[in-house]
């Protein structure tokens, strides 16, 4: 075992989702679980592994697959761990069809797995009569940062997208919940659930000794549909309108705010929860103006924003998607717009995310989103700058009276408070920005100056019932 956790802590930093840039990972195993498969020259195990170099210290999910021999294929060879020192290889489990099927087993047919200091079991979430079958062919979908997914295309079923959680929290995982409570409601706006997996491992943290929480989610995998992202982009550069898709987008995303609403706990604003949110505002704006000098000399005008924002009107607090973006979207043929990954901010902590929320900021969110949309057209095509802010105003303001008609309620008493999301969404853009991508800072400084001079956007005359308890 040791040898195997040493392995993986040299070969950790190079994968995508490892969160401690910057240093070489100290690794401590809490767990393991071994999980049951049909290739006898396998050994299929999941290792939790907390890394004490991280502060605060991560722990990590990573399940690999044992080999006495080698596999000579040039994909194997690209995600071998290392070498054991009885002459074993251990392999990157998602990349392993001893893996995979392994996972999809479990969950399909809710097996429990061979614990050694740590537990697992599968859940399956639909119908049955969408089964799924124990094996398929698996490949890993490229790009992800923090998770990895695996992409599931059985023979005679509809492929399968099951998403491997690789840094693990107590407590349940709302992208999880929610989707599977949304999916279970018939709602048409996410992928249908197929099942989970939940493990429990040691954490003296806990009053019980134990954490439990999510360590994998399969749903319905939606091929050959791009991200709303990318169809904006493409809409903004060639000039074409873009309006009823984004009318279409709020109200999907008002349908899926009211039957959250519906389904989970809502919550009145007490006192303290809003001094809470506000306080975080402040926060993220004082590092914004250490960081980012163009702010200074605009401090007073944004605390202005959230004084007013505070001194309002704040409705109740329900479950919401948490990091909402054109990234988040797809638009299905023959479907609509389906919203995918209800994980939350990344860098929020996970018993934040689990809170319930105010829906103004998804909707700021995916403002902000086209807002983006614009900022990026003009960087690529400053002769399309002009056109670009104009088409993106025109979409913000379509999402907005979507949103609007289908939530059926008066937007006015509660635009000071979704103004104050959107310029604390652009302030925290303005920070990322000018830490990662010096070159596109001026997207979110530009619509910090447009938000302070225009203040809070008013959804159209044809629009008048609004957000109100809905967000």
């Amino acid at each position: 075992m040791d040898s195997a956790v040493a392995a993986i802590a040299e070969w950790m930093p190079l994968q995508r989702w490892f969160g401690g840039k910057g240093h070489a990972p100290s690794l401590r195993l809490i767990g393991a679980f071994e999980l049951s498969t049909v290739d006898e020259g396998a050994r299929v195990r999941t290792l939790l592994v907390m890394d004490d170099a991280s502060d605060p210290p991560i722990l990590y999910q990573v399940p690999v697959v044992e080999r006495a021999d080698r596999l000579h294929s040039p994909a194997a060879s690209d995600h071998l761990i290392g070498r054991l020192p009885d002459d074993g290889f251990l392999y990157d489990g998602p990349h392993d069809r001893a893996y995979t099927d392994a996972l999809l087993g479990m969950i399909v047919g809710e097996a429990r797995a061979v614990t050694e200091g740590a537990d697992a079991s599968g859940r399956f979430s639909g119908p049955e009569r969408t089964l799924p079958p124990a094996s398929a062919p698996a490949t890993v979908l490229g790009g992800e940062q923090s998770n990895t997914s695996i992409i599931y295309r059985p023979a005679e079923s509809a492929p399968i997208i099951c998403k491997v959680f690789r840094q693990l929290h107590h407590g349940d995982n709302p992208d999880v919940t929610l989707q599977t409570a949304l999916a279970a409601s018939g709602s048409p706006h996410v992928p249908a659930s197929v099942g989970a997996v939940e493990g429990e491992w040691d954490d003296v943290g806990q009053p019980t000794g134990r954490a439990r929480g999510h360590l994998a989610f399969a749903q319905e995998f939606l091929p050959g549909v791009e991200d709303a992202w990318r169809v904006a982009l493409t809409a903004a550069a060639t000039a074409t309108p873009f309006t009823d898709e984004a009318r279409a987008l709020g109200s999907a995303v008002a349908e899926v705010h009211l039957s959250l609403g519906d389904l989970f706990p809502r919550e009145r604003p007490s006192e303290e929860l809003i001094d809470r949110i506000t306080a975080a505002w402040s926060r993220r704006l004082s590092i914004a103006v250490t960081e980012v000098p163009e702010l200074g000399v605009h401090r007073a005008a944004i605390d202005a924003f959230y004084a007013r924002a505070q001194a309002g009107a704040w409705p109740e607090l329900q479950r919401i998607h948490g990091d909402l973006h054109l990234g988040q979207v797809l638009l299905v043929p023959r479907r609509g717009w389906v919203l995918l990954d209800f994980e939350g901010e990344p860098l929020r902590p996970m018993h934040d995310r689990r809170r319930p929320d105010l829906p103004a900021r998804d909707v700021a969110g995916m403002l902000r989103s086209f807002d983006y949309v614009a900022g990026s057209t003009a960087l690529a095509l400053p002769e399309r700058a002009v056109a670009a802010v104009a088409w993106a105003d025109a979409a913000r303001q379509a999402f907005l009276d979507g949103y609007v008609a289908s939530s059926g309620v008066d937007l006015s008493p509660y635009r000071d408070l979704l103004a104050a999301f959107e310029l604390d969404k652009a302030v925290y853009e303005a920070i990322y920005e000018t830490r990662n991508r010096p070159t596109w800072a001026a997207i979110p400084l530009h619509a910090i100056m447009s938000l302070l001079e225009s203040g809070p956007l008013r959804a159209s005359d044809e629009a008048a019932k609004g957000l109100a308890e809905s967000i």
